[in-house]
């Protein structure tokens, strides 16, 4: 049962870093949450309202809290575990949609935070970002996908400026997609993360009910194209999804999602232009749901909306770790960071041995760091000749994750410092 519990004047209530799944309302009082920030290393500090939650990302998400919980003055708090707050409040649509808006718009600050340090165009319009988009398919030989952002262009902006421009693009990738295509060339696979959404969330959805919202996507589709309008978001059932984002005619990878997880859900929420692209990676069968029956969905699915939040929670989380990488100025470190991140996601049955192999090239590493590939190459180098890591075709191994972390904590050190 949630409690009542009083802390007087100068108690913490939890420190950062502390691994501690309760939630908090807070009945009066005055309660500090105070915070470093990733890019600056400037303290953070935010008042926490009477009546308003706290606690609430580290306890659905699992994770060590990110903040330090200050009284500054005799306080009175509610205190109830994640299940409590399941059972009181899976059925209050307000408190549900107004936590959901305020982690969509948490999650869009990392977002633009990112975009800042990849030097991404944030002013660029609708007609030529989409135009960026296709461009930076193309580069990359990736035919299908190119051809897939100009068709969803021609369809929502006949009318655009640009529009002959984005057709001859079209009929460039489509000739070289459907030669590829004679040869038997298929698009690749993003590489991949071990899921940790949990897969009976699915099974809500393995209804009758749900078979007219089922999609299925080839290899290479794209379900969702930066800058273009929202108006729909959607659940993997089955496959991989990457996530990208287009700097200067370049994909730069954001994220992998696995089944279970939701995506385009921020417009939904926002009313505003997608943020970033979404390729299937493999093929991919999953749910779409538009915008016109969203609420009623979050009101006559409970779960859904409990499961919602809880994958917004781990998503700003995923994207701070991100963040964590890119400001890391020394090339070495920031990749030695990339590789602590990709051991976090997929931790070993045996935390005591210190070699690690990842699915990962030199390409797949300078997504991830937000470096060119070429700089990343020449790190990888480096790592070799010390005998840090060994580099084979698909993959490569640190011999000593443990050492690994010591040269990125000391590197972290003396940036700080």
């Amino acid at each position: 049962m949630p409690r009542a519990v009083t802390y007087a004047k100068g108690s913490i209530i939890y420190f950062s870093g502390d691994k501690d799944e309760r939630i908090f309302i807070l009945q009066k009082g005055i309660v500090v949450l105070s915070s470093v920030d990733i890019e600056t290393g400037a303290k953070i500090t935010e008042q926490v309202r009477e009546g308003e939650f706290f606690g609430v990302k580290s306890a659905f998400g699992h994770f060590p809290r990110e903040e330090t919980a200050t009284v500054l003055a005799d306080s009175m708090t509610i205190s109830m575990s994640v299940q409590e707050f399941e059972a009181l409040f899976s059925s209050n649509k307000m408190i549900i949609m107004k936590m959901l808006r305020v982690f969509s718009n948490q999650l869009r600050a990392v977002h633009k935070k990112i975009e800042s340090i990849l030097k991404s165009n944030t002013n660029i319009n609708q007609y030529t970002g989409m135009q960026s988009v296709a461009q930076a398919f193309f580069n990359d030989e990736a035919y299908k996908s190119c051809c897939d952002v100009c068709l969803k262009f021609l369809q929502r902006f006949p009318e655009a400026p640009n529009k002959n421009d984005m057709a001859k693009l079209y009929q460039d990738a489509k000739k070289r997609y459907d030669l590829l295509a004679s040869r038997g060339t298929s698009p690749t696979a993003a590489p991949v993360l071990q899921p940790t959404a949990a897969q009976s969330a699915l099974a809500q959805f393995n209804l009758p009910a749900f078979q007219r919202f089922q999609k299925t996507y080839e290899p290479g589709s794209v379900i969702i194209s930066e800058f273009e309008p929202g108006d729909c978001f959607y659940l993997i059932q089955s496959g991989q999804v990457q996530l990208v984002k287009t700097v200067k005619d370049q994909n730069k990878n954001l994220d992998i999602l696995m089944p279970s997880e939701f995506f385009g859900e921020m417009a939904i929420l926002e009313n505003t232009p997608r943020s970033a692209t979404c390729v299937a990676s493999g093929t991919v069968q999953c749910l779409e749901f538009n915008k016109a029956n969203f609420e009623v969905l979050m009101t006559g699915n409970p779960q859904l909306a409990l499961i919602l939040l809880k994958l917004f929670c781990k998503r700003i989380y995923d994207q701070k770790r991100r963040l964590q990488i890119l400001v890391i100025n020394d090339p070495q470190a920031r990749i030695g960071d990339v590789f602590l991140m990709f051991d976090e996601m997929n931790p070993v049955s045996n935390p005591a041995e210190r070699s690690r192999r990842f699915n990962l090239t030199a390409g797949d590493v300078s997504h991830w760091a937000g470096l060119p590939v070429e700089t990343v190459r020449d790190e990888l180098n480096k790592f070799v000749e010390k005998h840090k890591i060994e580099i084979f075709d698909n993959y490569l191994v640190i011999n000593n994750i443990v050492d690994m972390k010591r040269m990125v904590d000391q590197k972290k050190a003396q940036r700080q410092g």
